[in-house]
C-alpha cells in the first residue's frame, strides 16, 4: 500500500496515498504511532479487560462494558457491514496493527504498566465508539430521576431538571456569506468533553484522489466523523441532548443455571453467562452477564428487587447497525446535499449538524436514531413488563433553515421533539448576540466568541441578594461588589472567584437542607453511574429551580444570608484562576504531576470549562477541541487541541499555551510547506 505522511510544525499528521484503502492503514498506522497507549487502553475498555493492567480503580467500568455487552455489540455490527465499508475499516485496523509495536516503544506508560501492545480486531474500531458513546445520551440521569421519583415522590422528578452537565458544553455557529469579510460561509465552534490526556480528538487530513479532508478524527475510529474540511464542503456537531436509550426495571428469576425475565408476554428466558476479570493487583472478579428482551442487565440481577434491577435498551444493540458506513461516504462528500444525504445513515450519538459548500448551499439537522415510544421512557425508569413502552419505530430527524446565522449550544431548538433535558439557552443566546455585534467576520476573530466568558446564569441568583436584608457590614459589603461585578468568569477575577464561593456555599446548604435528606445516600446502582447519582453535584447545577421550588421548611432568605456570611467571614481574595486549574483525566495518573493553567470560564459561559459546583473548581471538562471552517478559503481555517498531536514527544502539550489563550493554529494546505516524514 503506497502512501507518505508529512507533518506541520505541530506535528500533526497530513497523509497522501494513492487510493482509499491506502489511506485508511496509514491513518491507522499513524494513529498508532502517535497514539499507541491512548488506544490501547480504550481497545481494553472496550473489552473490559482495562484492570487487568490499570487495577481496581477500573473495575468498575469494566464490569460495565461486559454487562452492556459493548464488544458483543461492536462484533454485531461489524458483521451486518457491507463489504466495502467492511474492507476500508479493515485497512484501518491492519494499519493500527503495523504501528503499535513502533508506538509503544514511543509510550512510557507501557513500560510503567507492562502492558504490551495487543492485536486489534476488524470490529475494534466500532467497539471504540460504542465505549465513547454509550452513557453520552444521559441514562443515568433516568436512573437519578428514579431515585428522586422513589424518595421525594413522582411529583419532585423534575426539580433538578437543568443543564445535562455531564454531556453538554458544546458550541457551533454557521454564518452565511453575507454575513463574513470573506464572503463565503465561515463554521466554527468547540465541543466540550472530558478533557483527556491525549486528547479526544486527533487533528488530521487524509488526501487521494477521491478526496481532501482536513478535521477532527476519534483515535482508534476511521475517517473523520463530526468535524471535517473537505475543500468544497464542511460540517460540525453539537450533541443534540436527544433521549434514545431506555432504561426498564426487570422481574427475574433463576431456574437452575438459567435466567427469566418478566416481560409483556410473561416469563421469557434470558440469555446468561459468566465472565472473568483480571485485576492488577488483586483476585479475579466474576461478573453475571444477563441480557433479556428489552436489553443488557447494568444494574442488579435476578437476586436483587426491580428497583435496582436495570435494563439498558439501545439502538445499536436493538439493530446492529452503528452507522459506520456513513464514515466514508462523508469524506468523498463535495455538497450539502452530499453530507445531508450522508447523515441519513447516522446511528449515535445524535447531532444537530452545521454543513455549508462553496455553491451557496447550508444544511441545520439532527442526525442520529431516536426510537419512537411512550413518553415516559424519556423521564424514568420503566416497567419491562408493560407493553406500553416498547418501541414502535423511529424519528424522523428534524431540518432547519438557515438564514444568516445558525447557532447549536446543546439548547431547546431544533432537536427539541427528541429529548427531555437540555442546557439552558444562555450559551446559545450569548453566541447569537456576540455574532449579531458585526457583518464582516473573518475567522481570525472567531477567538473572541469561543473564549467569551460573560456569565449570563449568574444574573438569577445575584438578582436574589439585592432582597436580602440584616446583612452585616462584611457580608453588605460582598454583596456590593458582586452586584457590580461584571459578570465575567476571567481568570485574573477576584469577584468571579467570590460569586464562585458563594455558588457553592449555596449548594452545600441546599444539598444539606432536610427536605432533600432523602437524597444523600445514593441508590444501589453500579459505581460507573455515580456522576450522576451525588447529591451535591445535582444540587451545584440546579440551584436556582431549587431555590424556587416549593421545598418543605426551606428559608431561602435566610439560606442566602448565611452563605453569603460564610464567604464575607473567609475573606478568599484569590483570583479564579488560582483555583479553577485544568485537571484532565490520564487512565494512568501522575501525583507528581504539577497543577494545571489557570482558566477563565465556567459551565455556563461560551467558554465553558466545567467544574462542579460545590465540590471542587478544577476543570475537569471544557473545549476538546476549536475550530473555524472557512467556506471561502481553506487555508484560512483555522485548529487547536487542548494539549497536542501526539500522546508523547514534543508534540504531547506543545497546543496547551494557545488553547489556554484562546489562539488557534492557522491550517496548512500546502504539501510543500509541510515536512515529509520517513520511518527509522
Amino acid at each position: 500500500m503506497t502512501a507518505r505522511r508529512y507533518r506541520d510544525a505541530h506535528g500533526i499528521p497530513h497523509l497522501r496515498a494513492d487510493d482509499h484503502g491506502s489511506l485508511a492503514f496509514a491513518q491507522g498506522r499513524v494513529t498508532a504511532l502517535d497514539r499507541a497507549w491512548q488506544i490501547e487502553v480504550e481497545r481494553h475498555r472496550s473489552q473490559g479487560t482495562s484492570a487487568s493492567f490499570l487495577g481496581t480503580e477500573a473495575l468498575a467500568w469494566d464490569s460495565f462494558a461486559r454487562r452492556a455487552r459493548l464488544d458483543d455489540t461492536a462484533r454485531r455490527c461489524h458483521a451486518a457491514l457491507g463489504p466495502a465499508t467492511a474492507g476500508w475499516v479493515g485497512h484501518y485496523v491492519d494499519g493500527v496493527n503495523a504501528g503499535l509495536a513502533a508506538g509503544a516503544a514511543r509510550a512510557p506508560e507501557f513500560t510503567a504498566t507492562g502492558l504490551a501492545p495487543g492485536r486489534w480486531q476488524p470490529w475494534t474500531p466500532l467497539a471504540l465508539w460504542l465505549t465513547h458513546h454509550v452513557l453520552f445520551a444521559g441514562f443515568g440521569t433516568k436512573l437519578w430521576r428514579e431515585h428522586v421519583a422513589r424518595r421525594l415522590g413522582p411529583q419532585a422528578a423534575g426539580l433538578f431538571t437543568v443543564d445535562g452537565h455531564v454531556t453538554s458544553g458544546s458550541n457551533g455557529w454557521l454564518l452565511t456569506a453575507d454575513r463574513t469579510a470573506g464572503g463565503a460561509a465561515l463554521i466554527a465552534g468547540d465541543p466540550h468533553r472530558f478533557i483527556e490526556a491525549p486528547g479526544i480528538y486527533q487533528q488530521i487530513r487524509l488526501a487521494c484522489p477521491e478526496y481532501d479532508v482536513l478535521g477532527f478524527a476519534v483515535p482508534g475510529i476511521p475517517g473523520i466523523a463530526h468535524f471535517g474540511h473537505a475543500g468544497g464542503v464542511a460540517w460540525a456537531i453539537t450533541n443534540a441532548s436527544a433521549d434514545y436509550q431506555d432504561g426498564y426495571a426487570e422481574r427475574l428469576r433463576r431456574r437452575g443455571d438459567r435466567v427469566e425475565a418478566y416481560g409483556p408476554d410473561g416469563w421469557r428466558p434470558a440469555h446468561r453467562h459468566v465472565e472473568t476479570i483480571e485485576v492488577a493487583g488483586a483476585d479475579p472478579v466474576e461478573v453475571e452477564v444477563i441480557e433479556t428482551d428489552r436489553g443488557p442487565l447494568v444494574a442488579g440481577g435476578p437476586d436483587d428487587d426491580a428497583a435496582v434491577t436495570v435494563s439498558l435498551r439501545y439502538p445499536p444493540r436493538v439493530t446492529g447497525d452503528l452507522g459506520f458506513a456513513v464514515l466514508p461516504e462523508l469524506l468523498r462528500a463535495r455538497t450539502v446535499g452530499d453530507v445531508d444525504a450522508a447523515l441519513d445513515g447516522w446511528v449515535e450519538p445524535v447531532n444537530v449538524v452545521l454543513a455549508a459548500d462553496t455553491a451557496g448551499g447550508l444544511l441545520h439537522r439532527v442526525a442520529g436514531r431516536v426510537p419512537l415510544r411512550d413518553p415516559d421512557n424519556g423521564r424514568r425508569v420503566v416497567p419491562a413488563w408493560d407493553a406500553r413502552h416498547a418501541w414502535q419505530g423511529w424519528h424522523t430527524m428534524p431540518k432547519a433553515p438557515v438564514d444568516q446565522v445558525a447557532v447549536m449550544a446543546n439548547a431547546r431548538g431544533i432537536a427539541t421533539a427528541l429529548g427531555v433535558e437540555f442546557a439552558p439557552p444562555h450559551r446559545a443566546d450569548r453566541i447569537r448576540q456576540l455574532l449579531d455585534a458585526a457583518t464582516d467576520w473573518r475567522p481570525e476573530r472567531m477567538a473572541a466568541v469561543h473564549t467569551d466568558t460573560y456569565l449570563a446564569a449568574a444574573g438569577p441568583l445575584l438578582e436574589l441578594l439585592a432582597g436580602l436584608e440584616g446583612l452585616g457590614p462584611a457580608p453588605a459589603g460582598l454583596r456590593e461588589r458582586l452586584l457590580a461585578w461584571d459578570r465575567r468568569m476571567a481568570a485574573d477575577s477576584v469577584d468571579a472567584a467570590a460569586f464562585a464561593d458563594l455558588r457553592a456555599a449555596v449548594a452545600r446548604r441546599l444539598a444539606a437542607h432536610p427536605a432533600l435528606a432523602a437524597l444523600a445516600e445514593p441508590p444501589a446502582y453500579p459505581e460507573v453511574f455515580r456522576p450522576w447519582l451525588a447529591l451535591l453535584p445535582r444540587v451545584g447545577y440546579a440551584i436556582l429551580p431549587l431555590l424556587h421550588a416549593d421545598l418543605p421548611g426551606l428559608d431561602r432568605a435566610a439560606l442566602l444570608r448565611e452563605a453569603l456570611d460564610e464567604v464575607a467571614a473567609a475573606g478568599d481574595t484569590r483570583r479564579w484562576g488560582e483555583r479553577h486549574r485544568l485537571a484532565p483525566w490520564r487512565a494512568l495518573p501522575d501525583p507528581a504531576a504539577p497543577p494545571g493553567p489557570q482558566l477563565s470560564g465556567d459551565h455556563d459561559c461560551v467558554l465553558a470549562t466545567s467544574s462542579v459546583p460545590g465540590v471542587t473548581d478544577l476543570c475537569l471538562r471544557g473545549p476538546a477541541a476549536r475550530y473555524v471552517w472557512d467556506l471561502g478559503r481553506r487555508e484560512e481555517s483555522r485548529w487547536v487541541v487542548p494539549l497536542g498531536a501526539t500522546g508523547a514527544g514534543p508534540h504531547r502539550a506543545d497546543q496547551l499555551p494557545l488553547w489556554v489563550r484562546g489562539d488557534l493554529i492557522q491550517v496548512t494546505c500546502d504539501w510543500d510547506r509541510l515536512i515529509e516524514e520517513h520511518d527509522a
